[in-house]
């Protein structure tokens, strides 16, 4: 049987990459903010809402939106845009499209940008109902490593990366007898949210069935 988790940490970003960097939305982007800040009225923005970051390199300043009650930030910059929403689950997906098609629609109407590529990524902080956190990453211990020493080891980490893929499955540092998984991966431009979204629940399917586990 699988072991039962609760999940009391999560998070959800996605980055556009841009085929080329606009120099307007550094230095000319009133258009652009106005456009989205109307996009983003329902769920109640506010002016107060509303950063303009003008330290870092050019490529690091923009504009950053908050939906506090989202717990949801957009930002744009010269180079790239990046979504982000704190404690999601699969029940807010179709909601969180929502909202990033409302901004990237009005970000791509205002602005001169096509997007590149969608780079993806879901931190998940899960805490087993029973088993001790390291029985359930034991198994993902080679055994060279573990032979090093007599002694049993305490926790482990692992990293598998790909071409445009990338796994981290680790002890948490923020949840006590935590596991901490972060799945990344890379889309084309031109992929929809909502295969975006197929795919990455996907992933923590598999990614759930190979540590054995299953949310409570």
């Amino acid at each position: 049987m699988p072991e039962l988790v609760t999940i009391p940490i999560s998070y959800f970003e996605v980055t556009f990459d841009f085929e080329d960097p606009s120099i307007k939305l550094w230095l000319d982007r009133a258009e652009v903010v106005q456009a989205m800040f109307t996009a983003l009225k329902p769920w109640d923005i506010d002016v107060d809402d509303v950063d303009a970051i003008t330290t870092g390199k050019p490529s690091e300043q923009g504009v950053k939106f908050k939906l506090p009650a989202k717990r949801s930030t957009f930002f744009f910059g010269p180079a790239l845009c990046k979504f982000t929403r704190d404690a999601t689950n699969w029940s807010l997906a179709e909601e969180t499209i929502q909202i990033l098609d409302a901004a990237m629609s009005a970000l791509l109407a205002t602005a001169s940008v096509s997007v590149a590529a969608q780079k993806t990524v879901i931190a998940l902080h899960l805490q087993p109902k029973t088993a001790p956190f390291f029985e359930i990453l034991k198994p993902f211990v080679p055994s060279p490593l573990a032979a090093l020493e007599a002694d049993a080891i305490k926790t482990m980490a692992a990293v598998a990366k790909w071409n445009k893929r990338r796994v981290t499955i680790d002890g948490s540092g923020q949840v006590a007898n935590g596991i901490f998984l972060r799945f990344e991966r890379e889309f084309a431009g031109n992929v929809s949210y909502k295969e975006i979204a197929d795919q990455l629940m996907a992933d923590e399917g598999a990614l759930f069935e190979m540590l054995g586990i299953k949310e409570e």
